[in-house]
């Protein structure tokens, strides 16, 4: 595709501020989401607040060439989980996930040594399109049943009773559910979606570059009419958005940074603790490395320049490993390079590395502002799941396109495509221990075998049918 601005081309000041809050509009749900589902006190300020940081460092690394903000991986929820669940206390626990983003950090660091000694040729042989092209594409269908699901939810909580007979005695169980009447929170998100999609295709100038934030405050003021409308007749049904989080709303106040916790419970780490976490984060960091090198592809396609080259692949491996380091120091989750960004460059064809480090300021001031925050959160998950089709589809799309050139007619390479499709979109995941290999992850792995089988068996092959020919020469 045509980029409307290329790596190294600078906006004006006033589109720059606007391009960044569209891409922090597009990573800020699954940023902030990892403290969330992790708890333990862990605050969606500092995550955010760290992923800012975690990007700088990223584009200090990588020379300012690659465009790609990073945020907190999902990948480590379960190293997180572990980290707190084998720590004394609270405070020890975030001492925890520091050191458990300082292994995963390392893990970078010494495969980024291994890459630059060795070259990479070898990850061109041992992941061609054939198989990175599908892999990429898994990692947007991978997510498309969160899209999906989102878009009949709203913020408006309800909690719901259930009797569970559990050894013969009925336990009541409180979970808590949207409100919000599904339909009424699907044609918001059709709003959102469709706002994207007419803006982005026959949008002029800056509607075209900014779909994203037109879709999304026209599913906001949809929300908004849905949601006060309900609150004037007392149906919760209607109600989308949650206007109660404003009431307790802080105008300014320092993140709770997790270094500042994990100070606290230094003293009570021993060496089994360690151990713990160590084997809990350093084979997650392996996994996510293959996720990152799939990133990475399927931006150079964006951009078509090859990233693993120039600035290349060494170089973006210690970014975002001394990435995850500093930014877990602030907000505790380890970063990744986010998919939601990849897919927001490809979208509005705008890779201006600019944009990307407005981006980042922009998380670092606004996490200490507490409406911006407040109003970030409060927009529904219908909303955010209108955009995140068009976002999610774009990676699976782009995958795609990367094999456009691989001949399918051949089974070698169709055999290739399916397993790591079928098993992909199937959610295929082994954990061993605390150690989960995710779908993406297996379909890679199982991508990579199928691969080197039938390219050896054709190497044998032809090396056979060789000699017989020598034979009857």
């Amino acid at each position: 595709m045509k980029l409307t601005y290329n790596v190294q081309d600078k906006p004006k000041f006033g589109q720059m501020v606007v391009f960044g809050f569209q891409q922090l509009l597009a990573i800020l749900a699954a940023t902030i989401a990892v403290p969330s589902i992790v708890g333990n006190g862990m605050s969606q300020s500092a995550a955010l607040f760290g992923a800012g940081v975690g990007t700088i460092v990223y584009l200090l690394f990588t020379g300012f060439k690659s465009p790609v903000f990073l945020g907190s991986s999902f990948a480590f929820i379960g190293s997180m989980f572990a980290a707190f669940g084998g720590a004394v206390s609270a405070q020890a626990g975030f001492a925890g996930i520091i050191l458990g983003a300082v292994f995963a950090g390392l893990v970078y660091v010494v495969l980024a040594i291994a890459v630059k000694i060795a070259g990479v040729k070898w990850i061109d042989k041992l992941m061609p399109a054939v198989v990175i092209g599908p892999t990429v594409s898994i990692i947007g269908l991978s997510l498309a049943g969160n899209a999906v699901g989102d878009l009949t939810l709203g913020k408006v909580m309800t909690e719901v009773t259930t009797q569970v007979i559990k050894d013969g005695a009925i336990v009541d169980e409180v979970s808590s559910v949207s409100a919000a009447n599904p339909y009424v929170a699907l044609l918001c998100g059709f709003v959102t979606l469709f706002t994207v999609i007419i803006c982005s295709v026959f949008g002029k100038k800056m509607a075209k570059l900014i779909p994203f934030i037109i879709g999304i405050c026209a599913g906001y003021v949809t929300a908004t009419i849905f949601t006060v409308i309900g609150m004037k007749t007392g149906n919760t049904a209607l109600q989308v958005i949650d206007f109660t989080v404003f009431h307790d709303m802080k105008w300014f106040a320092i993140p709770d940074f997790t270094i500042l916790q994990a100070a606290k419970g230094l003293s009570q780490i021993n060496g089994q603790y360690i151990a713990t976490v160590a084997v809990a984060y350093v084979p997650v960091a392996f996994v996510v490395f293959a996720e990152h090198i799939a990133d990475h592809k399927n931006l150079s396609s964006i951009i078509e320049k090859d990233l693993l080259t120039e600035p290349g692949l060494h170089r973006t491996l210690l970014g975002d490993g001394v990435g995850s380091m500093a930014g877990a120091l602030f907000g505790g989750c380890p970063n990744t390079t986010y998919g939601e960004s990849v897919g927001c460059v490809a979208i509005t064809g705008n890779a201006s590395i600019v944009t990307i480090l407005t981006t980042a300021v922009m998380a670092i001031i606004i996490s200490f502002f507490g409406p911006f925050v407040t109003f970030l959160a409060s927009i529904p998950n219908c909303v955010m799941g209108g955009v995140c089709i068009t976002l999610y589809g774009f990676i699976a799309v782009s995958g795609l396109k990367m094999i456009q050139g691989v001949d399918l007619g051949e089974n070698k390479n169709l055999f290739v495509v399916a397993v790591i499709l079928i098993c992909g979109i199937g959610g295929l995941v082994v954990s061993f221990g605390k150690v989960t290999l995710t779908s993406v992850a297996c379909a890679l792995i199982l991508g990579i075998i199928t691969n080197l089988l039938v390219s050896k068996s054709k190497g044998e092959s032809a090396e056979s049918e060789k000699k017989e020919t020598a034979k009857k020469a």
